[in-house]
């Protein structure tokens, strides 16, 4: 149908009239239309069709803007309704045409038939017919019946007195155009959000339309509230270079919208700017537009949105799941997560914070899930510089901070909750925030309780803001909107942080260790017999520290009448071994009472000003049950306690089971107890690729290189044979990417920084490097090549026993020596204790067994680092006595 359109270009008028065929795209006047083809991979062409031997009206035309010799002139009579007549005959419906005569200046005229052939109606005819167009008579061939026909049928028009030859010459027909309104914001507001009937006039790209507003006449450009489509740039020198995808986008809404009958709600008018929905009966524009990769959603238009965000928010994940068109490159921020990951049920344990929780998952795993897109109560400005002598206690000192993490743990502790992670927000490391300390990885996800999503509640109440992204940020929560609409009722109804009354004060009152203090609190609270509180914090299985909600104080709490077994410690001899299921205790403990609404009866304290007695939860004793769970033993001073048969009986069943620790000391000597471990050597073949100026090395594990050969060698043969678009992908701090190294070949890494398209900071994942990267050398990773096929192949490590000199000078010495002896090489590793950066290893030369770091002991080039563990202390002595010599 396209080449039907343009082959009618080269026609020769001077030849017999070829039939055509097209769509009628748009109708200019009552005797000229714009006729379209077929689209076939893009929009089609078109021409002008004008009418053969009629003339009607011309239209109202606006004078130029800037220009002030020109002025705006009004319709003719008749000329709108014409128009109108034709518009609603022939608007996106297919018709057959000629072309008699063609103009020097390209001109064309012609008749034109509704539908396919010649049999279908007379376009012209119909209008003089109707008196909307007068025949041209002058130069009436004789031998011409179409002329003859037309002449005939508007005779009969004026004897019948239609339109043009009505009575009164047709000034009532001539229309009253508004072409600007005063106060737009004021007549937005004043349809109150009504459906108003409209004729869409012009289209200038998908999402901004002008639109003639009836009945009253108002012409107005309205931008499609909730989205934005690709659009046409306007250079410096006045051309326009269109962005991907916006001809095509374009054409989707001409197609449906233009000049058709459509209902407009007019939402709003920011910056005189006036946002609105169009609707047809054919569906809501906005929406196909999002569904069919034409258009992104953009958050702040999204707010007056009257149909629904969350429709808008599901057709653009439509989109973006099947890929369509501006979202041919889209990878989601979970697409290396399994289903298992993505959603699932877990227990809440612990709020950790205002927007973060800690679950247990089904595996028994914990797991700290941070609440999408919300951030908790914070100082601000001059707040953040008061009270720097007093010790800052960030949930009782930040105002709403307290209230925050109450409506949670009531809200959520012990109950199963659902988990629907969002995105993964990648580490942040310290010199990426400026010198602030780094913050780990955080999966960040909507938690709903009962239908209930947690978030936006915390938000409804004025508890946690909510946090603004970058326009083309995905990291963010899928309920985003729900989030941006509970802020708005916040801020209205000022709730909580946006309350203009007096922020809440707790004056809490720690006197955990403090002695006298405890020793006042003492007496009160034996008198009181129980009292309601909350467990803020488990030391281990028989000592935790509460909050005493009447008292408004926070104390030390030791569980009467039992021994639990002591947990690891460190003593000034050294660090004291871990009882046996010491570890098992302190997690039955925080499981049953942890932040949970507890009553407690204080019998004494000790002379630490520790409070002693008795904790019950929900009708149980947890003295009771630690000892029937065998991981706690009665202890003789539960002998004067009402509660000591209670005592005997449990531990008698728990002896009766054979479990754990009953009867510990008849079962384990002394020696057992505080036996050392042994250190364990066992060295594995590793392949050292980076060193950095700290002196931590990256190595891969020599077991899964062959995995990782064949897994570059396939991303390498796939790129070959379908090669990459410069400059199409679009880098986020976090995501996965391939990079194309020095080398010329593409490496797995990840984005830690953007400063600009030129600058992106990538990490080689596989080889420890980094590099600054412009980002027309990046790509999206195809998930066929990503972590969960094959993990990140280079981990950090840094040398045991050693410490790395503060001198510069010094420094730089000690790497250049590793570099030189080890990079790029294979060498035996050997983890000796973990660190709070990486692993602290031994590495050995893979052919001679000599150890590394020794080698650099003896060279002069770096200190030892004295451990206290026992089980370390003879490979400390040997490098520590050459550490010694040398210095002598």
């Amino acid at each position: 149908m396209a080449s039907a359109v343009a082959a009618q270009v080269q026609s020769n008028p001077a030849s017999a009239p070829q039939l055509q065929r097209g769509i009628v795209k748009m109708v200019l006047s009552g005797c000229a239309v714009i006729v379209r083809g077929q689209p076939r991979g893009g929009p089609p062409p078109e021409r002008q069709i004008n009418l053969s031997n009629i003339r009607a009206g011309a239209l109202a035309r606006r004078a130029v803007q800037g220009q002030t010799d020109t002025k705006d002139t009004p319709d003719e009579p008749w000329a709108f309704q014409a128009r109108e007549f034709l518009r609603k005959k022939v608007i996106g419906k297919e018709v057959c045409f000629t072309v008699e005569n063609k103009t020097p200046q390209g001109r064309e005229y012609g008749m034109v038939y509704l539908g396919k052939d010649t049999s279908g109606e007379n376009i012209a005819e119909s209008l003089v017919t109707e008196g909307l167009a007068t025949v041209r008579r002058e130069g009436i061939r004789g031998n011409n019946p179409e002329q003859a026909r037309l002449c005939d049928l508007e005779d009969q028009a004026k004897a019948a007195k239609k339109g043009l030859w009505t009575e009164g010459g047709g000034a009532h027909t001539v229309r009253e155009l508004k072409y600007t309104i005063e106060n737009p914001r004021n007549f937005v507001d004043s349809l109150h959000q009504k459906p108003v009937n409209a004729i869409i006039e012009h289209v200038r790209d998908g999402c901004i339309v002008r639109a003639l507003l009836l009945p009253d006449y108002y012409l107005v450009t309205v931008m499609l509230s909730g989205i934005k489509c690709p659009t046409f740039k306007r250079d410096a020198d006045g051309s326009e270079t269109p962005e991907p995808f916006s001809a095509e986008a374009k054409f989707f809404t001409e197609s449906r919208l233009l000049q058709r009958d459509v209902q407009i709600i007019l939402e709003s008018c920011p910056n005189q700017v006036i946002l609105g929905t169009i609707l047809h009966p054919n569906g809501n524009i906005t929406e196909l537009l999002l569904k069919e990769g034409f258009a992104r959603c953009v958050d702040w238009s999204m707010a007056v949105y009257t149909q629904g965000a969350e429709k808008l928010r599901a057709a653009e994940r439509s989109a973006k799941e099947h890929k369509v068109r501006i979202w041919k490159d889209y990878v989601a921020p979970t697409a290396n997560l399994d289903q298992k990951d993505r959603q699932f049920v877990a227990k809440v344990m612990q709020v950790v914070n205002a927007d973060a929780i800690v679950v247990k998952l089904n595996s028994g795993e914990h797991k700290t899930i941070h609440l999408s897109s919300i951030r908790p109560p914070r100082l601000e400005g001059e707040e953040k510089n008061k009270d720097k002598d007093k010790r800052f206690r960030p949930l009782y000192d930040i105002p709403y901070m307290f209230e925050a993490r109450e409506f949670l743990r009531k809200k959520l502790i012990g109950k199963k909750v659902n988990v629907t992670v969002d995105y993964i927000r990648a580490a942040t490391s310290a010199m990426e925030t400026g010198g602030v300390p780094a913050f780990p990885e955080r999966t960040c996800a909507t938690v709903t309780i009962g239908g209930i999503n947690i978030a936006e509640a915390l938000v409804s109440k004025g508890l946690a803001t909510v946090i603004r992204y970058r326009q083309d940020d995905d990291q963010r929560s899928s309920h985003y909107d729900e989030l941006l609409a509970a802020e708005a009722r916040a801020i209205k109804n000022g709730k909580g942080l946006h309350s203009k009354k007096e922020v809440p004060i707790h004056r809490v009152a720690d006197i955990s260790g403090e002695t006298q203090k405890a020793k006042q609190f003492l007496p009160f609270l034996q008198r009181a017999g129980r009292s309601e509180a909350v467990v803020e914090y488990v030391f281990s299985g028989s000592r935790l520290k509460l909050y005493m909600p009447k008292e408004t104080c926070l104390i030390t709490f030791l569980l009467a009448g039992i021994e639990c077994p002591r947990g690891s410690r460190n003593m000034p001899s050294g660090m004291q071994v871990a009882e046996p299921y010491s570890e098992e205790a302190t997690i039955f403990t925080k499981e049953l009472v942890l932040q949970r609404e507890v009553e407690v009866e204080v019998e004494s304290m000790d002379k630490a000003g520790n409070f002693i007695g008795w904790l019950h939860i929900e009708g149980v004793n947890l003295s009771v049950a630690l000892v029937d769970n065998a991981l706690s033993k009665v202890h003789f001073t539960a002998e004067r306690s009402s509660y000591y048969k209670t005592l005997l009986s449990a531990e008698e069943t728990a002896r009766q089971r054979k479990e754990k620790v009953t009867n510990l000391k008849s079962q384990l000597s002394v020696a057992q107890l505080t036996e050392e471990k042994e250190r364990v050597a066992k060295y594995r073949p590793v392949y050292v690729t980076e060193i950095t100026d700290g002196l931590h090395f990256f190595a891969q594990d020599v077991e899964t290189g062959t995995k990782l050969e064949s897994l570059m060698e396939s991303m390498r043969g796939e790129i070959a044979a379908q090669p990459l678009v410069e400059g199409s992908f679009t880098p986020r701090r976090g995501d996965f990417c391939i990079a194309k190294f020095g080398d010329g070949e593409w490496y797995r890494a990840r984005i830690e920084k953007v400063e600009s398209p030129a600058k992106v900071h990538v990490y080689y994942i596989d080889y420890g490097n980094r590099e600054i990267l412009s980002s027309t050398r990046l790509a999206a990773l195809s998930p066929a090549f990503s972590t969960r096929t094959l993990p990140p192949q280079a981990t950090e490590y840094t040398f045991a026993f050693i410490q790395v000199p503060q001198d510069e000078d010094a420094r730089t010495d000690a790497v250049d020596s590793v570099v030189r002896d080890i990079q790029n090489t294979q060498c035996l590793l050997n983890v000796e204790y973990s660190g709070i950066v990486c692993p602290h290893v031994t590495l050995q030369f893979a052919d001679s067994k000599d150890d590394v770091g020794l080698g650099l002991v003896k060279e002069g080039l770096v200190m030892v680092d004295v451990r206290k563990e026992k089980h370390l202390q003879k490979m400390v002595s040997d490098k520590h006595t050459l550490s010694i010599w040398r210095v002598l």
